[in-house]
């Protein structure tokens, strides 16, 4: 079979046979067995935590390819690792940004992202956290974080037997509502949430205990509304300044 004959062979059978979809409770990842290159793709429900370093052209002008790797490397095993501490799952690397889901249907997880996000927030920018000096002596990490909760469909991509050409696919609005969300930060280093994971969080990640003018102690809700457009439609997503240490 020729080489054109073997991608119309392959595209016809992709579109013309049926897509089959599994519920699942877990995040899958490439060596899922339940995932292959045939029409099926697995879905969970997900808290969906998207972050893009932003200004990394600053960064690569100002510094040499060596300097631009360790930068990137710290701000990557920083994103990961507390990602993990908070029940989170890394799944996506695409140049300067990543997917985070972090599986389930309640309050508690979904609260667990924003607090991951918090988390993240602190540990790069405060000089408290014990590695924002050594990040900040080559270039201060500028960063905006989006969060949204929904179903997200999982597929296997590119080429069978070539572990250089295959990858996963996520689909579905909260994937591409965090990523929009994310890039609404109107200042730097801002976290940005939808409408329903405002609405469903605890209040331990909701409001903060300050005293007023008179020493009584008030809650003070740390997230304000804006609105945005999305599919045509105004939606309301919540920003905050708020950082949550580890």
């Amino acid at each position: 079979m020729g080489r054109k004959e073997d991608i119309i062979k392959k595209v016809n059978e992709i579109m013309d046979n049926k897509f089959e979809v599994e519920d699942i409770a877990y995040v899958p990842d490439i060596a899922d067995s339940k995932l292959t290159f045939g029409n099926k793709g697995l879905r969970f429900e997900a808290t969906v935590l998207h972050i893009d370093m932003r200004g990394s052209t600053k960064i690569l002008n100002s510094h040499n390819r060596a300097i631009v790797a360790k930068i990137h490397m710290a701000y990557f095993h920083t994103i990961v690792k507390i990602a993990g501490f908070l029940g989170g799952y890394v799944r996506s690397f695409n140049g300067d940004s990543m997917l985070v889901f972090f599986p389930g249907t309640t309050k508690t997880t979904l609260s667990q992202a924003v607090k991951a996000a918090m988390n993240m927030k602190y540990m790069i920018i405060d000089e408290e956290s014990g590695i924002n000096k050594s990040l900040k002596k080559y270039s201060a990490i500028d960063f905006g974080i989006g969060l949204d909760d929904g179903k997200v469909l999982c597929t296997k991509i590119g080429i069978g037997g070539d572990s250089n050409n295959k990858g996963l696919f996520w689909a579905g609005n909260a994937v591409n509502k965090s990523v929009k969300i994310s890039d609404l930060a109107k200042s730097p280093r801002q976290i940005c949430i939808s409408e329903y994971v405002y609405n469903n969080l605890n209040d331990d990640v909701k409001f903060v205990t300050k005293k007023n003018f008179i020493g009584q102690e008030e809650k003070i809700n740390m997230w304000q509304c804006s609105s945005f457009t999305y599919n045509r439609q105004t939606e309301n997503y919540y920003h905050t300044s708020y950082h949550w240490s580890i």
